[in-house]
């Protein structure tokens, strides 16, 4: 009897602990569907220019403001059946796909991170296997309270960037703020969360070998990284003031004036081609009246009649962009924005490394180590800086030398903020491989488009293809271990933190 009794306590404890992990997953997919019907709202409102938080949110139909019941996530629009209670227009069904969609990624990392039973490590000593169910970065084994805002910033990262793909991918641009949102917040909450591990228990339990924190820092006595973030940071700040106060120009900046004058000639030319092509049958009849009388005069045809319309005339102007003839002479202008952030991101590290010392050799680790080891709270920091700076570093590094080389604008400005804001949340390891792994994102697109429609649809912008990645290489993370260790073969597999 007693192990009978003890068994219906188990059971009945597993049960709890089910029901408890469930409600879990539906409060973290609630509240992601929540993010995802603002985000629609960001979608539709801000390439328009409409103000987000008014007016308020009404049917586009019959102007009638929408109350709490249209706007439940998700459920609203099942209720309603696809249409407006008041006109009955048709809602479009990407509403409730994309609250779904942020719902399902919030339960799906958070589930992963803090839920899934996992082992100790992922590699075995011969590399032979994964263990998928640690999947996890090793900081999450702290759990949930002492780590909460690192998962924070890693779904406000996803939020955006879901955001940034519905934006770009229907009109080939990036709004700013998309970018700003997270790259502020990680720039708040890691140093912060940060200065509380500090002063409580001096520093996270458990994390990856050789890292400190939930991203890539330097060490306590990386003060040359940590004087490179933070001047290359104030030299940003510097060449915004330059252009803020027009001491330097912003690239691109006749690019509306150029699109618009390329417009209106484009309109001229159809509405000219226009009226040749109704001239025509008149100049028909003419032509065969002269050969019933003369018998010598051909009739003009519709092809000699106008010329043709030009080749570019039914161009969308999202395409215009690449039609841009001054692209070399702009990367130029960005070089110079970009100079005062390079040679002051040189003379911090050279600046911290001195202030810093004196440095002596340490035997034990066989490097040099600072008089004065850097708090963790400043390491931190560095470290998202580090993130912002080569995370967009590289893709304007792309955009020049490609600008440069073809003529034409590489790759847009917006990219630059994508992937910054990716490597100021998850640091500049993560940001790397995204951009990495973004050119596989796109080749898989192009071969799935061609299977399935026997040609190649529009191309996508570079915008989605790098979010793509950014939720691949957190999804991926141990085969991008295993990967990183058959290719780098160091000592010991490497774990990315």
């Amino acid at each position: 009897m007693a192990a009978t009794t003890v068994l219906a306590r188990m059971e009945a404890y597993e049960w709890y602990a089910i029901v408890s992990s469930l409600m879990q997953l539906v409060f973290a997919f609630a509240f992601g569907a929540c993010l995802g019907s603002l985000i629609n709202v960001l979608v539709y409102r801000l390439p328009r220019g409409i103000g987000v938080v008014t007016p308020p949110s009404a049917c586009p139909g019959c102007g009638t403001q929408l109350t709490w019941r249209e706007n439940v996530p998700v459920l609203g629009w099942i209720f309603l059946r696809g249409r407006c209670r008041f006109c009955g227009m048709k809602i479009s069904p990407e509403y409730p796909i994309v609250e779904a969609v942020v719902g399902g990624l919030f339960a799906l990392f958070y589930g992963l991170w803090f839920m899934l039973p996992r082992r100790s490590i992922i590699l075995d000593g011969a590399l032979r296997g994964l263990d998928w169910t640690s999947i996890a970065p090793d900081w999450t084994l702290n759990g949930l309270g002492m780590t909460w805002p690192a998962l924070v910033v890693l779904l406000i990262l996803i939020a955006s960037l879901v955001a940034m793909t519905l934006v770009d991918a229907k009109t080939f641009t990036i709004p700013l703020v998309l970018a700003w949102v997270p790259t502020v917040v990680a720039l708040i909450a890691h140093p912060l969360h940060a200065l509380y591990i500090q002063h409580t228990t001096g520093s996270l339990k458990f994390g990856a070998p050789e890292w400190i924190w939930t991203i890539p820092t330097p060490t306590t006595w990386g003060w040359g990284w940590i004087g490179a973030s933070l001047g290359g940071t104030l030299g940003l700040v510097i060449s915004n003031l330059l252009l803020h106060f027009g001491l330097i120009r912003r690239s691109f900046a006749d690019y509306s004036e150029w699109e618009a004058g390329v417009l209106a000639e484009e309109e001229k030319t159809r509405q000219a081609h226009a009226a040749a092509a109704q001239a025509i049958p008149d100049q028909t009849i003419s032509a065969q009246t002269t050969v019933a009388q003369a018998g010598t005069v051909q009739p003009q045809s519709a092809d000699t009649a106008s010329p043709p319309p030009p080749r570019d005339a039914q161009a969308a102007p999202v395409d215009l962009w690449v039609q841009y003839p001054h692209a070399r002479r702009e990367s130029w202008k960005e070089i110079i924005f970009l100079a005062p952030c390079i040679l002051l991101a040189y003379a911090g590290s050279l600046l911290a490394h001195r202030l810093a010392g004196p440095w002596t050799f340490d035997q034990a680790s066989f490097t040099d180590r600072p008089a004065h080891a850097a708090p963790l709270w400043l390491v931190v920091l560095a470290g998202v800086l580090m993130g912002y700076l080569i995370g967009g570093g590289i893709v304007w590094l792309f955009r020049i030398v490609g600008s440069l080389a073809v003529g034409k604008e590489a790759m847009g400005l917006g990219d630059v903020h994508l992937l910054a804001a990716v490597g100021a949340c998850l640091g500049w390891i993560d940001a790397i491989l995204a951009f990495l792994g973004a050119a596989f994102v796109a080749l898989a697109w192009t071969g799935i488009s061609r299977v399935f429609s026997g040609k190649l649809q529009r191309v996508l912008p570079y915008g989605p293809y790098l979010a793509i990645a950014t939720l691949l290489v957190l999804l991926l993370r141990p085969a991008l271990e295993a990967g990183l260790t058959l290719l780098l073969k160091p000592q010991m597999p490497i774990r990315l933190p």
